[in-house]
């Protein structure tokens, strides 16, 4: 129910307050600088409305905020830290959540619980386990029935943002038989019957028998049944009727098609190739062709890559290994260079120990016998004197 931005016929935006003939379902965290006045208003978590809510239900889920009066002429269900600024008023009976902020006070003229209101969702859900576990299937039909009455709901999704200036949501939009006042932010608009007063800004743009005071942007825009336009239309093509008329210029990259009659697309989101001239249906296959063509290039530029990127891997690790091999060959020669360098060395060292070993001997025995000679001379000598 909330895919889609829905503004009901008979829809007024007035000053202060928007007024909807039927049901208003709002979706969680949006912004309304309106007050709101319907049959049903049923309003979702973290929701600020910047006015009155009147209905003849109300339920405001948990964290709400409300600046003016809260009235409604049967029951009401106010959640948790819900904030009003004004009177709440309830002429049915009253359910109403802990650490609730009513700036002027409340009246109520039946039951009054206070509790925690369960969410929405939660309590349909609950709600429904209990009938399947009980096998009741009649009543869940008939509370889908139920649900599917909603008389014309003016239905805003989550995050939707409505002012005075903007109307800004990121679902699609449908505006029917209605007056609405601000510029159109969505991302496909149908506008039937129905006339704007600003600009519309979407991808698919459809104006069925409307008027807009403002620009039309978007991707395609098809005008139909004698729609006006009192602005400009900037898109990529334009698709527009005899009788329909533009006061500003038109400018579309892909071209203007004017025909007695146009056929708009079942739903916002599609446009059919078959529709467009021939020419431009080439042009959409070639392009077609192209990004396939390109795509599968991509793939193998990609695998290509891939390819080299495991070569590359492989070439280091041979290298590494490699380089692995080569360090622990010179450092086993180097060790061996030092051992055999040590050893000759100690083999120098003895043979110069022996040599001068033997040297020592040789002096030794030398001066010896130079000391014997010596003495035998000195004798001789005494022994010649004597005879003489």
């Amino acid at each position: 129910m909330l895919e889609k931005l829905v503004i009901p016929p008979d829809t007024r935006f007035e000053e202060r307050n928007i007024v909807v003939e039927g049901d208003v379902v709002i979706g969680p965290n949006s912004k309304l600088a309106y007050g709101i006045i319907a049959r049903k208003v049923i309003v979702g978590e973290k929701v600020a409305i910047e006015g009155d809510v009147i209905g003849e239900e109300v339920r405001l889920d948990a964290w709400c905020s409300v600046s003016g009066n809260v009235a409604s002429q049967r029951d009401a269900y106010i959640g948790e830290f819900v904030s009003i600024g004004g009177k709440l008023t309830v002429f049915g009976d009253l359910e109403i959540g802990r650490n609730v902020r009513i700036k002027k006070g409340f009246e109520a003229k039946g039951l009054i619980t206070i509790q925690d209101p369960m969410p929405v969702v939660m309590f349909l859900f609950l709600y429904l386990l209990i009938l399947l576990r009980l096998g009741r299937l009649e009543d869940i039909e008939n509370l889908f029935e139920e649900v599917e009455e909603l008389e014309s709901p003016l239905i805003l999704p989550e995050n939707t943002s409505i002012d005075l200036d903007r109307i800004v949501s990121s679902k699609d939009a449908e505006v029917t038989g209605s007056k609405v006042i601000g510029n159109l932010r969505v991302r496909d608009a149908y506008i039937d019957g129905s006339e704007i007063f600003g600009s519309v800004r979407g991808r698919e743009i459809i104006v069925d028998g409307s008027i807009v005071h403002g620009t039309i942007e978007g991707r395609v825009v098809y005008l139909a049944n004698s729609s006006e336009v009192y602005g400009q239309i900037r898109a990529d093509r334009v698709y527009m009727e005899e009788g329909c008329s533009v006061e500003g210029s038109i400018v579309a990259k892909d071209g203007v098609w004017i025909k007695e009659k146009i056929e708009l697309p079942a739903t916002l989101s599609e446009i059919e190739v078959s529709e467009l001239p021939k020419d431009q249906h080439v042009d959409e296959l070639k392009v077609v062709e192209t990004i396939q063509t390109t795509s599968e290039n991509v793939e193998k530029e990609l695998e290509e890559v891939k390819k080299e990127e495991e070569k590359t891997e492989s070439e280091l690790r041979d290298i590494t290994k490699e380089e692995g091999e080569k360090q622990v060959e010179t450092e086993t020669s180097v060790r061996a260079d030092r051992e055999d360098m040590e050893h000759r060395k100690n083999e120098e060292n003895e043979k110069i120990s022996k040599g001068r070993g033997k040297t020592l001997d040789i002096t030794i025995k030398e001066i010896a016998k130079e000391n014997k000679g010596a003495e035998n001379g000195v004798g001789s000598e005494k022994v010649q004197k004597d005879v003489s």
